[in-house]
Protein backbone atom coordinates (compact mmCIF):
# COMPACT_ATOMS: atom_id res chain seq x y z
CA UNK A 1 0.00 0.00 0.00
CA UNK A 2 1.61 3.17 -1.13
CA UNK A 3 0.39 6.75 -1.37
CA UNK A 4 1.78 10.06 -2.61
CA UNK A 5 0.94 13.55 -1.40
CA UNK A 6 0.94 14.61 -5.06
CA UNK A 7 -2.19 12.48 -5.40
CA UNK A 8 -0.41 9.91 -7.54
CA UNK A 9 -2.76 6.90 -7.45
CA UNK A 10 -1.45 3.85 -5.65
CA UNK A 11 -3.08 0.88 -4.01
CA UNK A 12 -3.00 -1.80 -1.37
CA UNK A 13 -1.21 -4.41 -3.45
CA UNK A 14 1.81 -2.38 -4.51
CA UNK A 15 5.12 -3.84 -3.25
CA UNK A 16 7.15 -2.08 -0.57
CA UNK A 17 10.59 -3.48 -1.39
CA UNK A 18 12.22 -0.08 -1.81
CA UNK A 19 14.12 -0.12 1.49
CA UNK A 20 17.45 -1.22 0.05
CA UNK A 21 20.11 0.94 1.66
CA UNK A 22 20.74 2.86 4.85
CA UNK A 23 22.29 6.24 5.55
CA UNK A 24 22.53 6.84 9.30
CA UNK A 25 18.90 6.79 10.53
CA UNK A 26 17.47 7.11 7.01
CA UNK A 27 17.42 5.01 3.85
CA UNK A 28 19.05 6.94 1.02
CA UNK A 29 18.71 6.42 -2.71
CA UNK A 30 20.85 7.37 -5.68
CA UNK A 31 17.78 8.93 -7.30
CA UNK A 32 17.39 11.40 -4.43
CA UNK A 33 14.83 9.44 -2.43
CA UNK A 34 15.01 9.28 1.36
CA UNK A 35 12.98 6.78 3.39
CA UNK A 36 12.38 7.68 7.02
CA UNK A 37 12.32 5.03 9.77
CA UNK A 38 9.15 3.02 10.16
CA UNK A 39 6.44 4.86 12.09
CA UNK A 40 3.33 3.68 13.90
CA UNK A 41 -0.11 5.18 14.41
CA UNK A 42 -2.70 3.64 16.74
CA UNK A 43 -6.32 4.14 17.74
CA UNK A 44 -6.46 5.20 21.39
CA UNK A 45 -8.85 3.92 24.08
CA UNK A 46 -10.66 1.27 22.07
CA UNK A 47 -13.24 -0.58 24.20
CA UNK A 48 -11.95 -3.97 25.32
CA UNK A 49 -14.92 -6.15 24.36
CA UNK A 50 -14.99 -9.88 23.69
CA UNK A 51 -17.63 -11.62 21.59
CA UNK A 52 -19.96 -13.95 23.48
CA UNK A 53 -18.99 -16.75 21.09
CA UNK A 54 -16.68 -17.35 18.14
CA UNK A 55 -19.62 -17.38 15.71
CA UNK A 56 -19.26 -14.92 12.85
CA UNK A 57 -22.34 -12.86 13.73
CA UNK A 58 -21.29 -12.50 17.36
CA UNK A 59 -17.84 -11.38 16.24
CA UNK A 60 -19.42 -8.84 13.89
CA UNK A 61 -21.70 -7.45 16.61
CA UNK A 62 -18.82 -6.99 19.05
CA UNK A 63 -16.53 -5.51 16.40
CA UNK A 64 -19.19 -2.96 15.51
CA UNK A 65 -19.77 -2.14 19.18
CA UNK A 66 -16.07 -1.28 19.36
CA UNK A 67 -16.23 0.80 16.20
CA UNK A 68 -19.27 2.87 17.22
CA UNK A 69 -18.68 2.80 21.00
CA UNK A 70 -22.26 3.92 21.66
CA UNK A 71 -24.86 1.49 22.99
CA UNK A 72 -27.78 3.54 21.65
CA UNK A 73 -26.37 3.16 18.15
CA UNK A 74 -24.97 -0.37 18.19
CA UNK A 75 -25.71 -3.12 18.49
CA UNK A 76 -27.78 -4.58 21.31
CA UNK A 77 -31.50 -4.75 21.91
CA UNK A 78 -33.36 -1.57 20.87
CA UNK A 79 -30.22 0.00 19.40
CA UNK A 80 -30.48 1.88 16.12
CA UNK A 81 -28.50 -0.72 14.18
CA UNK A 82 -29.79 -3.89 15.84
CA UNK A 83 -31.96 -5.11 12.95
CA UNK A 84 -29.54 -4.00 10.22
CA UNK A 85 -26.63 -5.83 11.83
CA UNK A 86 -28.65 -9.00 12.40
CA UNK A 87 -29.62 -9.07 8.71
CA UNK A 88 -26.04 -8.52 7.49
CA UNK A 89 -23.85 -11.24 6.03
CA UNK A 90 -20.91 -11.38 8.49
CA UNK A 91 -18.72 -12.89 5.76
CA UNK A 92 -19.09 -9.85 3.46
CA UNK A 93 -17.86 -6.36 4.28
CA UNK A 94 -19.66 -5.11 1.19
CA UNK A 95 -22.98 -6.45 2.46
CA UNK A 96 -22.35 -5.06 5.95
CA UNK A 97 -21.66 -1.65 4.40
CA UNK A 98 -24.85 -1.72 2.33
CA UNK A 99 -26.99 -2.73 5.33
CA UNK A 100 -25.59 -0.06 7.66
CA UNK A 101 -25.25 2.82 5.20
CA UNK A 102 -27.89 5.53 5.55
CA UNK A 103 -30.50 6.77 8.01
CA UNK A 104 -31.47 4.90 11.18
CA UNK A 105 -33.57 5.73 14.23
CA UNK A 106 -32.60 5.61 17.88
CA UNK A 107 -35.06 4.03 20.29
CA UNK A 108 -36.54 7.47 21.09
CA UNK A 109 -37.10 8.24 17.41
CA UNK A 110 -34.17 10.57 16.85
CA UNK A 111 -32.41 9.94 13.50
CA UNK A 112 -28.77 9.17 12.91
CA UNK A 113 -26.88 8.73 9.65
CA UNK A 114 -24.24 6.06 9.15
CA UNK A 115 -21.57 6.56 6.50
CA UNK A 116 -20.00 3.31 5.30
CA UNK A 117 -16.82 3.38 3.23
CA UNK A 118 -16.09 -0.07 1.86
CA UNK A 119 -12.70 -0.46 0.18
CA UNK A 120 -11.72 -3.48 -1.88
CA UNK A 121 -8.01 -4.36 -1.55
CA UNK A 122 -7.06 -2.53 -4.75
CA UNK A 123 -8.88 0.61 -3.59
CA UNK A 124 -7.07 1.08 -0.28
CA UNK A 125 -4.78 4.10 -0.39
CA UNK A 126 -2.04 4.30 2.23
CA UNK A 127 -2.32 8.05 2.73
CA UNK A 128 -6.06 7.83 3.34
CA UNK A 129 -5.65 4.87 5.68
CA UNK A 130 -2.98 6.64 7.75
CA UNK A 131 -5.08 9.81 7.94
CA UNK A 132 -8.12 7.87 9.17
CA UNK A 133 -6.01 6.19 11.85
CA UNK A 134 -4.54 9.53 12.91
CA UNK A 135 -8.08 10.92 13.15
CA UNK A 136 -8.97 7.98 15.45
CA UNK A 137 -11.26 6.12 13.09
CA UNK A 138 -10.84 2.33 13.49
CA UNK A 139 -11.80 0.03 10.64
CA UNK A 140 -13.01 -3.47 10.02
CA UNK A 141 -10.77 -5.77 8.00
CA UNK A 142 -11.70 -9.11 6.46
CA UNK A 143 -8.67 -11.36 6.28
CA UNK A 144 -8.77 -15.05 5.45
CA UNK A 145 -12.56 -14.89 5.89
CA UNK A 146 -12.22 -13.66 9.50
CA UNK A 147 -13.22 -10.23 10.77
CA UNK A 148 -10.76 -8.01 12.64
CA UNK A 149 -10.77 -4.51 14.09
CA UNK A 150 -7.91 -2.42 12.71
CA UNK A 151 -6.41 -0.59 15.70
CA UNK A 152 -3.37 0.87 13.95
CA UNK A 153 -0.77 0.57 11.20
CA UNK A 154 2.96 0.86 10.74
CA UNK A 155 4.27 2.68 7.69
CA UNK A 156 7.31 4.18 5.98
CA UNK A 157 7.40 7.69 4.57
CA UNK A 158 9.62 8.30 1.53
CA UNK A 159 10.70 11.73 0.26
CA UNK A 160 11.60 12.00 -3.42
CA UNK A 161 13.64 15.18 -3.90
CA UNK A 162 13.62 14.82 -7.68
CA UNK A 163 9.81 15.21 -7.91
CA UNK A 164 9.40 16.57 -5.19
CA UNK A 165 6.83 14.27 -3.58
CA UNK A 166 6.20 12.23 -0.46
CA UNK A 167 5.02 8.61 -0.62
CA UNK A 168 3.70 6.34 2.10
CA UNK A 169 3.87 2.55 2.26
CA UNK A 170 1.94 0.66 4.92
CA UNK A 171 3.80 -2.36 6.29
CA UNK A 172 1.70 -3.82 9.11
CA UNK A 173 -1.94 -3.74 10.12
CA UNK A 174 -2.34 -3.95 13.91
CA UNK A 175 -5.51 -5.94 14.57
CA UNK A 176 -7.84 -7.14 17.30
CA UNK A 177 -9.64 -10.47 17.06
CA UNK A 178 -12.69 -10.01 19.29
CA UNK A 179 -13.36 -13.74 19.40
CA UNK A 180 -10.63 -14.08 22.03
CA UNK A 181 -9.62 -12.39 25.29
CA UNK A 182 -6.21 -14.04 25.63
CA UNK A 183 -2.98 -13.67 23.65
CA UNK A 184 -4.81 -14.65 20.46
CA UNK A 185 -6.67 -11.34 20.54
CA UNK A 186 -3.70 -9.26 19.36
CA UNK A 187 -2.84 -9.99 15.72
CA UNK A 188 -0.84 -8.26 13.01
CA UNK A 189 -1.00 -8.56 9.24
CA UNK A 190 2.43 -7.96 7.69
CA UNK A 191 1.97 -6.83 4.10
CA UNK A 192 5.53 -7.81 3.25
CA UNK A 193 5.22 -11.46 4.29
CA UNK A 194 1.51 -12.41 4.34
CA UNK A 195 -0.60 -13.52 1.39
CA UNK A 196 -2.35 -10.36 0.19
CA UNK A 197 -4.85 -12.34 -1.84
CA UNK A 198 -6.47 -13.47 1.43
CA UNK A 199 -7.48 -9.92 2.37
CA UNK A 200 -11.07 -9.21 1.30
CA UNK A 201 -11.08 -5.48 2.09
CA UNK A 202 -11.56 -2.75 4.69
CA UNK A 203 -14.64 -0.94 6.00
CA UNK A 204 -14.77 2.43 7.73
CA UNK A 205 -17.99 3.31 9.56
CA UNK A 206 -18.98 6.63 11.10
CA UNK A 207 -22.23 7.96 12.53
CA UNK A 208 -23.59 11.49 12.73
CA UNK A 209 -26.59 12.89 14.58
CA UNK A 210 -29.02 13.14 16.12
Amino acid sequence: MKSHKRMTPSAFLLPASFLVASCLALSCFASGQVAYPEQEVRIHDLPSLTARSTHRLDALVTSLEIIFNNKEICCGKNSALEDSVQSSDPKSLKDIASKLQGRHLLSDGRPITVTAEYLAPDQVNAGHLITMMQDQHPALMMWNSHLYVVRGVTYVETLDNSEPSIAYAVHKFLLQDVRFSDARRTVSFDRLTEDLSKVQGLLFLQSTGP
